[in-house]
């Protein structure tokens, strides 16, 4: 039986997060018990109905001190619950997971979520617990070719897993009329308004790319006055002056009712139902992107930067299309070729997304393959 111990720093919002509840419901599903030591957050409702026990622990501390406590409590965990393998998704929490699993001989499964910048020996140090696992799941391939470059590990030793999508969630016929209308008022959008809404549905960082999106927005705007909406769909996170800087920048170039800063969406698909399609301008690689995929589920095509994990989930010419990172006049013909498309040609597009998505990219698939690892290493210790 699984007992799993996953480790993640907190549950509010992103990938990782929801792939650790993705997870423990597939824990659950098959009978086992699916723990998760994390500071908590908004999500910490989800993860109950998902099955999974929140243990609330300081996982989300760099403190070396504080690490090394968490480990203890981990190894003490562990022993009390007949914990059998303990799952690492982030960096200071591994630390803690890798020196609890040691003790007690389990086995040990990191997930590498980002491409972690090494700059420094210290930063290279921290960054190598990702790859202390006895299986290293990568979220990409992009993400699995970063790890065997980057730690010189045995093939065998990495498997890519994409992160995947509720194709039931994420059902563009499941979401009514009334439902979009509402979303699109709270955007300011009055019933009768008719303009392009696009969506950068991505929490408020520089190298997320919402001020490439603002400049892009300034040339479309330019050639076709009113005809586009742009919603920055995320959460600052705490970055307030970043996010005074974006409301300042669409302020000074007349954007005011052209862009909207809507702060977090907990319901994305209805979000995504509502706009017409998503731009996904990030500057630095993506180690994977879910934001493209959910879009490409509910049927969007996708406008998307040609680096990292989004040339593998977005398709140039079929599903979205791939424009240089950092060229707003770029993303900018990008998104008026998709006006030009109309809505046949976008609906045409956003079906092969969805097709694709429900073949490579789904929560199902993701949860099969992460049992199986489980399985493997499990098998490998029976």
């Amino acid at each position: 039986m699984y007992s799993v111990l996953q480790v993640t720093p907190q549950l509010d919002a992103g990938g990782v997060e929801r792939t650790t509840i993705e997870m423990a419901q597939a824990i659950k599903r098959a009978g086992g018990l699916a723990l998760v030591a994390s500071a908590g957050g908004r999500l910490e409702r989800e993860l109950e109905a998902a099955g999974g026990e929140l243990i609330r622990l300081p996982v989300d501390s760099k403190n070396p001190l504080t690490v090394v406590l968490n480990a203890r409590r981990m190894e003490g965990l562990a022993r009390a619950r007949s914990i059998n393998l303990i799952h690492a998704r982030s960096r200071a929490p591994a630390w803690s997971a890798w020196m609890a699993a040691r003790r007690l001989k389990l086995p040990f499964v990191t997930t590498y979520h980002g491409i972690y910048s090494g700059r420094t020996r210290l930063k290279r140090i921290y960054n190598s617990v990702m790859a202390k696992g006895d299986i290293v799941i990568a979220n990409s391939e992009y993400t699995r070719d970063h790890v065997l470059r980057t730690h010189h590990l045995d093939p065998d030793r990495v498997v890519a897993i994409p992160r995947g999508v509720d194709m039931d969630q994420f059902d563009p016929d499941k979401i009514s009329a009334p439902q979009i209308a509402a979303m699109r008022g709270s955007w300011g959008l009055a019933p009768d308004d008719k303009r392009f809404v696009i969506i950068l549905p991505a929490r408020l960082t520089r190298w997320k790319g919402q001020r490439v999106l603002i400049e892009a927005m300034m040339r479309v705007q330019a050639n076709r006055p009113d005809a586009v909406k742009a919603i920055l769909a995320g959460d600052a996170q705490g970055r307030r002056s970043y996010e005074q800087e974006l409301k300042a920048t669409i302020m000074g170039a007349g954007l005011r009712e052209s862009v909207a800063i809507v702060g977090h969406i907990g319901q994305m698909n209805i979000a995504l139902a509502a706009a017409d399609a998503a731009v996904i301008p990030s500057l630095e690689p993506e180690a994977f992107g879910r934001g493209a995929v959910e879009a490409q589920a509910m049927g969007k095509p996708v406008v998307a930067a040609a680096h990292g994990g989004l040339t593998e989930t977005v398709a140039d010419e079929m599903t979205g299309l791939l424009v240089p990172p950092g060229d707003a006049p770029a993303l900018a013909a990008a998104i008026e070729r998709l006006i030009d498309l109309g809505p046949e040609g976008r609906g045409a597009m956003g079906r092969r997304g969805r097709d694709r998505v429900r073949q490579r990219y789904t929560t199902a698939v993701l949860q099969a393959s992460t049992l199986h690892v489980y399985d493997r290493l499990l098998g490998a210790r029976a």
